[in-house]
């Protein structure tokens, strides 16, 4: 099973073919917008960090924005920063470049000489990127070579008892093609992590497992904090979820049944082929950019109560059981999962469908976010800002 993607120098293949103009900090964000709202074809995200932030704080945006910038979704990039920001952009590009050498270039607004000098230079070199990004041609290449983030987000009870089965056959059916389905947020194992531990290829990821939960537990509780305080959110509720746990074992199944092969930090990159855990927080948004950071092509998403939850590089393909929120939200969902809740169809053969839909973004359908041209982006953190 074959996919039509974009080769790009570091040996990975994207499915999309963005030139991202990417801010280092806060006070660049602006600036970045400005010059991609000029430039068809480029994107850029708004980053509330890179300044004011404790150094581990501070490392996770640093990793996460050259993840961003390494994705095989973008062709190159322009990194515009300030200049005295604590994310340095020379840091920045060193950083970058020891995660790829895609086309990268850098421009600092106070070495530039303000806003409009730093635009005018921007767009000249975005434009430069997106002649030469236009000259690629789609090649074949194996399923293999696709890494797919799960996700679910405002769900309800037709998420776990339809959705994320029919996403969790989707990964196996990855899996056994010798693809990667990047499993997430750690928060929602919560109450099934004994179910979730027994799916580890070994004790020593079992036990990963585990940590990766009692370090969330442990973080909040240092805080004077729990995290029942916040989910299930009143959404969750509204639906008809009453308890983490609950929602947990909703979540869980959008695994799969395949052997758990690797447990990794957040917006890090999968190291092994098969069904994999990236450590994520619950807040959809975060999540979503974390696994975006880690070099998923595609993301499918999961809700119940339904969200118009998008990415600036990533097409996140929503999916409801739920056939009101199909038909509330049609401008939102991608796809219809409803006829497992009817007992029309099995979820073996949704799962294939879904298959083939995941194929065919790959191959360049967009998805809704993508036509509305919703951008996402939002980073975890430790602690505030200092």
């Amino acid at each position: 099973m074959n996919f039509l993607g974009y080769k790009r120098p570091d040996g990975k293949v994207g499915i999309r073919n963005h030139i991202l103009i990417l801010p280092t900090c806060a006070c660049s964000s602006e600036t970045c917008r400005i010059v991609a709202s000029q430039v068809n074809g480029a994107v850029s995200v708004i980053n509330q960090n890179g300044c004011a932030q404790v150094e581990g704080d501070l490392e996770i945006t640093k990793q996460v924005l050259a993840g961003i910038a390494a994705n095989p979704n973008v062709y190159g990039t322009v990194l515009i920063g300030l200049g005295c920001e604590n994310a340095q952009p020379n840091d920045m590009e060193t950083l970058i470049r020891s995660k790829t050498n895609k086309p990268l270039q850098t421009l600092i607004i106070q070495e530039e000489g303000g806003t409009i000098a730093t635009v005018k230079r921007g767009i000249e070199i975005a434009l430069q990127m997106v002649e030469a990004a236009t000259k690629l041609q789609r090649e074949e290449f194996p399923i293999s070579e696709l890494i797919v983030g799960t996700n679910c987000g405002g769900s309800d009870p037709t998420s776990g008892l339809a959705a994320n089965p029919v996403v969790g056959d989707l990964s196996d059916r990855l899996v056994d093609l010798d693809s990667t389905s990047i499993l997430c947020e750690t928060t929602e194992f919560i109450g099934a992590e004994d179910i979730l531990a027994q799916q580890a290829a070994t004790p020593e990821i079992a036990q990963q497992i585990y940590n990766i939960i009692k370090r969330y537990e442990d973080h909040l509780t240092n805080v004077g904090e729990s995290l029942r305080n916040g989910n299930p959110s009143p959404g969750n509720k509204a639906g008809g979820i009453t308890t983490l746990e609950e929602k947990s074992l909703g979540c869980i199944h959008k695994g799969g049944h395949r052997p758990i092969v690797e447990v990794f930090d957040y917006a890090q990159s999968p190291t092994k082929k098969g069904l994999v855990i990236m450590d994520t927080p619950g807040y959809d948004i975060a999540s979503v950019t974390g696994v975006a950071a880690g070099g998923a092509q595609v993301m499918v998403f999961t809700t119940g109560r339904g969200t118009p939850t998008g990415n600036p590089i990533m097409p996140v393909i929503k999916i409801t059981a739920n056939y009101g929120t199909y038909q509330k939200m049609k401008d939102n969902m991608d796809f219809d999962a409803s006829p497992v809740i009817r007992s029309e169809k099995t979820v073996e053969t949704m799962g294939a469908e879904l298959l083939q839909e995941v194929i065919d973004v790959a191959n360049g359908k967009l998805v809704k976010a993508e036509v509305l041209g919703i951008h996402d982006f939002a980073i975890s953190r430790l602690c505030n800002y200092v």
